[in-house]
């Protein structure tokens, strides 16, 4: 019996729908828009709130400032591949226990590590006497960034020397470890940050451990959930998105029990168990999306949304993407903005003039809502550099 076939055209069909991206399909809260990819990269500050308006029907900034700060819907995590993601508050205890636990344990070793090369005797013990005192120092500061905590906490002024004797050696501070694993472990969390929401300077608060779940389970809803919302996909871009180990991922699918479909290079993929059908249309759309949207980088092989021509120009040296302009679920450009305000865009195809002139609506909506503020991507790429110089 012949699988399901998944064309080019119905993958990306798919996109504006499932992504929340199409007007139509568009989220009515920040938790939902965060949910229909599962998780919001957070490495950089500004692409949680950009990637968020791309899906939301409507709201500004505030809202997103809300759902992250007072009510606290939407929480950022070290998870996936080691990176910083905002998931709903409702999946961060599976994403706590299928990723970030481990991730957690073994920032640990790794700081354990260079203390006791260091030589000047810290060891855990004082660890956790330095954990304790920053914690101390939020109860009776409240929130605070970290260099509020430095001035506050002598032990956090410590400097180690990491790479001793080797010609990369270099003094650091410990502070910034130390509050990374306190966030690691889920005792503190990021506030509001000092300035706009474009900042990266945040405070910290201290909040409670996520409850302890087992680990296969959480693996087990994460894979629903993606494959729901990147299928069809690979066990390649499965493994590539988590970071999670071959065997975890087998074992996952295996108990989610993902159906096959095939598609037009005659390769086969994996989709939710019976979503082989094709998705209710929608109207013609085009998004710009902020580097690192997860739209663009929930895939190991991008082949069916991005020309890999296409390629050096949109993503920095260590494969990071910039901003992206897309048309109809494919990226045919990328954006960015300039020192004025002024959202510029160039296209790298011909998707024809009915798509240009929705690109122009749409880049006049993102400008509106950015108003004020200024967008940097953390992570420069050869044609968002082109477009501001």
């Amino acid at each position: 019996m012949s699988l399901p076939l998944v064309t080019t055209a119905e993958r990306r069909h798919r996109l504006g729908r499932r992504h929340r991206l199409a007007p139509s399909a568009r989220a009515a809260s920040v938790v939902e828009a965060a949910d229909s990819v599962v998780a919001l990269h957070a490495t950089d500050a500004a692409t949680v709130f950009l990637s968020a308006r791309a899906r939301l029907a409507e709201g500004g900034p505030d809202e997103i400032e809300r759902a992250l700060y007072e009510d606290v819907s939407l929480v950022r995590l070290l998870s996936m591949r080691n990176t910083l993601f905002a998931v709903s508050a409702e999946l961060a205890p599976h994403v706590d226990a299928s990723t970030a636990r481990a991730i957690a344990a073994k920032e640990r070793r790794t700081l354990l590590k260079h203390l006791d090369e260091d030589g000047q005797g810290l060891d855990a013990a004082w660890l956790a006497g330095a954990e304790a005192a920053a914690l101390d120092a939020l109860d009776a500061h409240g929130p605070s960034t970290g260099s509020q905590l430095s001035a506050a906490v002598p032990a956090l002024r410590q400097k180690i020397t990491i790479s001793r004797g080797k010609k990369y050696e270099t003094e650091q501070g410990v502070a910034t470890r130390v509050i990374r694993l306190l966030a690691a472990d889920g005792r503190i969390r990021r506030a509001r940050p000092r300035g706009s929401w474009t900042s990266s300077q945040y405070r910290w608060v201290p909040t409670e451990p996520w409850p302890a779940a087992p680990a296969a389970e959480a693996r087990t809803e994460i894979v629903r959930r993606w494959l729901r919302a990147y299928g069809p996909a690979t066990e390649a871009d499965l493994k590539w998105w988590t970071g999670w180990t071959l065997t975890d991922v087998r074992r996952a699918l295996a108990a989610v029990g993902p159906d096959q479909v095939r598609l037009e290079d005659g390769s086969t993929a994996l989709v939710s168990p019976g979503d082989t059908g094709p998705e209710p249309a929608s109207e013609p759309w085009a998004a710009l999306l902020p580097g690192l949207d997860p739209t663009a980088m929930g895939w190991a092989d991008r082949s069916f949304h991005l020309d890999p021509a296409h390629r050096s120009a949109l993503f920095d040296y260590a494969g990071n993407i910039g901003p992206t302009v897309w048309w109809n679920g494919e990226i045919v450009g990328g954006w960015a903005q300039r020192s004025d305000g002024e959202i510029v865009w160039r296209l790298l195809g011909r998707p024809g003039r009915t798509a240009e002139q929705v690109i122009t609506t749409e880049a006049a909506r993102l400008a509106a809502w950015v108003g004020e503020a200024r967008i940097t991507p953390r992570f420069r790429t050869p044609l968002e550099r082109e477009l501001v110089a």
